[in-house]
């Protein structure tokens, strides 16, 4: 089993790295293969919005950077995690430039799902979407927003998900066990 953490904390953040080192501790003891990436660290564009990996290049993005890499990751992976700091309710604007960059997986056809339009899958399978955030402090509304936008995400893909939001846990053992919990919820065996 393979598994993509990606990673969208952002240079000083404190919360988000060690949630990451959590669910990457429970995933290798799941003796699942897990890929990390600091999103922060790469030269990834924001999507032009051209839709030419719909038209031109199918499946494709038509920006040639380090997007691309880590698309071919997500589409070879059984378990995705998006790791973030919780801003506003929703994702880091590492994440969120990232996950716009997801456009090529989908179809630009569309079905209907849940009595809802969404677009038809390109492939036969999709990794198991994760949601995991990081707060400093409790904000109800914030984690109820955040769960909101990862189910939502996921719906995209015809899927449930499951997500969490880890509130002011700067220790590995906490996060560690509370991935452990979300892994169990998500169905990634051990």
């Amino acid at each position: 089993m393979k598994a993509l953490v990606l990673d969208g904390s952002r240079e000083g953040d404190l919360l988000t790295p060690v949630a990451v080192r959590g669910v990457v501790s429970a995933l290798a003891g799941r003796a699942v293969d897990v890929r990390h990436v600091a999103l922060r660290e790469l030269a990834i564009s924001p999507c032009a919005g051209c839709f030419g990996c719909w038209t031109r290049t199918p499946g494709e993005c038509v920006i040639e950077d380090a997007a691309s890499d880590v698309l071919r990751s997500y589409v070879g992976s059984d378990v995705v995690v998006y790791a973030t700091p919780v801003t506003f309710g929703g994702y880091s604007s590492e994440l969120k430039k990232m996950l716009d960059r997801f456009i090529p997986v989908l179809d630009p056809r569309f079905t209907t799902v849940g009595g809802e339009v969404h677009h038809l899958l390109r492939y036969r399978r999709y990794p198991k979407t994760i949601g995991l955030g990081t707060l400093p402090f409790p904000d109800p509304e914030a984690e109820r927003l955040f769960a909101g936008l990862v189910a939502r995400n996921g719906l995209n893909i015809h899927q449930t998900v499951e997500s969490t939001v880890l509130v002011g846990v700067a220790d590995a053992e906490p996060a560690r066990r509370s991935a452990e919990r979300l892994l169990d919820r998500a169905g990634v065996t051990r």
